[in-house]
């Protein structure tokens, strides 16, 4: 009795006497451009690690963020601070990713925040799906047997597994009702399932891979990558169908037998049914896609299944590179070279490149592939940083098309034409064949530009510096920077003149209307972004071709991207000399891929195909190295003039865009942050100047590049330029690009 009275007044003493609780407190870093954490107090119970996804309050809103890595300022307050609101029942980020994060951050001058915000844009996925509610069979028999419950008996009797409601519906091919009624009758049990996965685990031995002899080798020195695990980056350098996705897809199953997640990136996923379905032949499954055309509950689904591991292979839009994946072991960046990597709002970055970080921070294999690689992954494997792989000739000795360049001064098209002679002839043969033929030109709607004939007035867009563009399927004009658009005019209303409106320059719509007029019996089609119906009809048109039931296709550049026409043995470039009417300084090397690509549609499956180039520079390099198929010498001669003017990847490029609501407070605050800028050797200041485009959504722009060496510190430099330059007025915005791909 004693003892118990001597326990129970110690514990009260100790009770009295204790030291109060200490609040722990956290940086927490908000999806807000802000550059640093903010710092929250931890309530008492709750457990956060760095990388917890947590809900906290910011001003009057609650919003999702991340406990970050780094250390609070000792000064502050815990009592002062705001509590966080909810740590949510989620995997934490892993450290790899939080590094990866701060490195993108650092890098494109961006605010971490923005950057994380890519990493958790799927809030609604931060708690555990509920169960399912399901069905298991008990036995018995019920008051009345019908033929349906007498199907819905024997299956379940055979399958001793728990039902959905639904499912079991399907599977038995009756009425909701029927399942409903066995159930009243005691002949299932409700019991609770896990909901259904996103997509079916891939099998790496599903299928025995059927490999060539180079795509052999090629497979062997990839796979080797893999298995040992190490950061190490592969350059597959392989002709339009050579393989390159076979091979590549050794690589992914190597690393899912090793239990590791893998990342397939391609620049256009949601318009590639065919890569889902090759996939899926190999594996046994459907990689998850991640894109912007998936519904956001699909988004939530794939997101929980990155974070849990449950999903093993995603294959995805550029934003896939911030999923959080819990294991990943291999990145294939398919496509390399293509501009669509590039991301240009909010956060600038080239998706490509910054694989190749997160590879090197996770201390994993990255493999990148392309027909024709960009000029800097040229150089990274010259220097040795990459690992060349060739693949030169096409898979199963199917001949690459036989490209003939056709001069437009010798052979021009009819008076308001753009198809010469010989264009024509070579798709007539195509069609008489049962064959295909695609017609390229890399440009949206009827006709870039529309005037009058009377007075010259030029329909231009008013809230940007581009013409309005005609698009005669919509009855619309169009600006395709702002999206803009009014009917179709009948009269100028400039001068107010009648029917003297004219159409300059063909679009994609207007070479559709000159095919018909030549081959009104042939199933024509015109592939385009702009046009009704969105990704879920582009689909259809492409397994339409694919099937040979078009015979015709006009397209811009969606046509280019990997897609595989086993019909089709002709390709015609309208317009080839359309990407070198600029000052970009890829000009030459973009349209050298965009032209090799297409024409690389031709001809995959082995039958004798031709591409045929309408160009008014016959001479050019770039016009040469394509029909000669030399791409040697087309690289060995762009990497020569970029060494020699230090542009990239010998040099380093970021550009200012200065824009503001009038003309002259752009231009003002342009020209004080160039007399900002250091003085430091190796780095110039160019500008500013009006932007090519220098009027967009009724803001003026005005352009400063920065120029510098290789081993330049281009971030510091900006960092000082911006800080030390004057305060934005209100109407004021700067937007940095550090590796910028567009000069609009």
């Amino acid at each position: 009795m004693v003892a118990a009275m001597d326990t129970d007044s110690s514990d009260l003493f100790g009770a009295l006497f204790a030291a109060p609780a200490v609040t722990r407190v956290v940086p927490v870093l908000v999806p807000l451009p802000v550059p640093v954490p903010y710092s929250y107090a931890v309530p008492e119970g709750m457990h956060v690690v760095p990388g917890s996804i947590v809900q906290v309050p910011v001003g009057p809103r609650q919003v999702i963020g991340v406990v970050w890595d780094g250390e609070n300022d000792g000064k502050l307050d815990p009592k002062k601070l705001r509590p966080i609101t909810i740590a949510f029942d989620c995997p934490p980020l892993a450290k790899e990713m939080r590094d990866f994060v701060d490195w993108v951050a650092a890098y494109t001058l961006s605010p971490p925040g923005l950057v994380a915000r890519m990493a958790i844009r799927a809030p609604a996925a931060l708690e555990p799906e509920p169960m399912v509610e399901g069905l298991r069979y008990l036995g018995g028999q019920p008051e009345r047997l019908t033929p349906a419950r007498i199907k819905v008996l024997e299956l379940a009797g055979e399958q001793d597994v728990p039902w959905t409601r639904s499912g079991l519906a399907h599977a038995a091919n009756v009425s909701l009702s029927v399942i409903d009624g066995l159930t009243a009758q005691g002949i299932f049990d409700t019991v609770f399932l896990a909901p259904p996965p996103v997509v079916a685990k891939p099998d790496p031995d599903y299928v025995e891979p059927r490999l060539e002899g180079p795509q052999k080798d090629a497979a062997v020195e990839i796979v080797g990558s893999v298995k040992n695990g190490a950061f190490e980056a592969s350059l597959i350098d392989g002709v339009t169908g050579s393989g390159k996705t076979e091979v590549y897809f050794e690589a992914v199953a190597e690393a899912l037998r090793q239990g590791r997640q893998v990342l397939i990136l391609l620049p256009e996923i949601a318009l590639t049914p065919a890569f889902l379905e090759r996939f899926e032949s190999r594996f046994g499954a459907k990689p998850a896609e991640w894109h912007s055309d998936l519904s956001p509950r699909m988004r939530e689904k794939v997101w929980r299944g990155v974070v849990t591991g449950e999903v093993r292979v995603v294959a995805g839009a550029r934003s896939a590179l911030f999923l959080p994946f819990e294991e990943l072991g291999l990145i294939i960046v398919d496509e390399e070279h293509d501009p669509a990597y590039k991301q240009e709002d909010r956060v600038f970055y080239n998706a490509r490149d910054m694989a190749v970080v997160r590879s090197r921070i996770g201390d994993f294999p990255i493999v990148l592939v392309s027909a024709t690689p960009s000029v800097e992954s040229q150089v990274n494997g010259l220097a040795g940083r990459y690992n060349i792989v060739h693949l030169p000739t096409r898979f199963g000795d199917a001949a690459l098309p036989d490209l003939h360049l056709v001069d437009m001064r010798r052979h021009p098209p009819e008076r308001g034409g753009f198809l010469s002679p010989l264009l024509l002839r070579g798709m007539k043969r195509a069609i008489e064949k049962g064959e295909q033929a695609l017609l390229f030109l890399n440009r949206r709607g009827y006709a870039p530009l529309t005037l009058c004939r009377v007075c010259g007035h030029r329909f231009q867009c008013p809230q940007c510096s581009s013409w309005l563009v005609e698009h005669r399927f919509k009855s619309q004009i169009q600006c395709h920077q702002c999206g803009y658009h009014q009917p179709t005019p009948e009269a100028c209303p400039e001068c107010g003149t009648l029917d003297h409106l004219v159409a300059c320059g063909p679009g994609v719509e207007r070479i559709a209307e000159e095919v018909e007029k030549h081959f009104p019996e042939a199933r024509t089609i015109v592939m385009s972004s702009d046009l009704l119906g969105g990704v879920k009809r582009m689909r259809l048109e492409l397994e339409a071709i694919a099937k040979g039931e078009v015979d015709i296709v006009i397209g811009t550049q969606l046509v280019a991207k990997g897609h595989n026409f086993p019909l089709m043995t002709l390709v015609g470039i309208v317009d080839a000399d359309l990407g070198l009417s600029n000052g970009d300084p890829r000009a030459a090397e973009r349209t050298f891929q965009l032209l090799s690509q297409v024409t690389g549609r031709a001809g995959r499956t082995g039958l004798k195909s031709h591409g045929l180039i309408q160009t008014f520079q016959p001479l050019h390099p770039v016009m040469q190295a394509i029909v000669s198929g030399d791409s040697t010498a087309f690289y060995e001669r762009e990497i020569a003039e970029r060494e020699k003017a230090i542009l990239p990847p010998f040099g380093r490029l970021a550009s200012l865009i200065v824009s503001a609501d009038t003309r002259a407070e752009a231009e003002t605050h342009a020209r004080g942050l160039r007399a900002a800028a250091p003085r430091v050797t190796g780095i110039s200041v160019l500008g500013p100047a009006e932007a090519p485009l220098a009027l967009v959504r009724g803001r003026h722009r005005f352009r400063l590049l920065v120029h510098g060496r290789r081993n330049s510190d281009m971030q510091a430099f900006l960092r000082a330029m911006v800080s030390q330059g004057p305060k934005p007025k209100s109407s004021v915005q700067i937007q940095l690009d550090v590796d910028p791909q567009s000069f609009l």
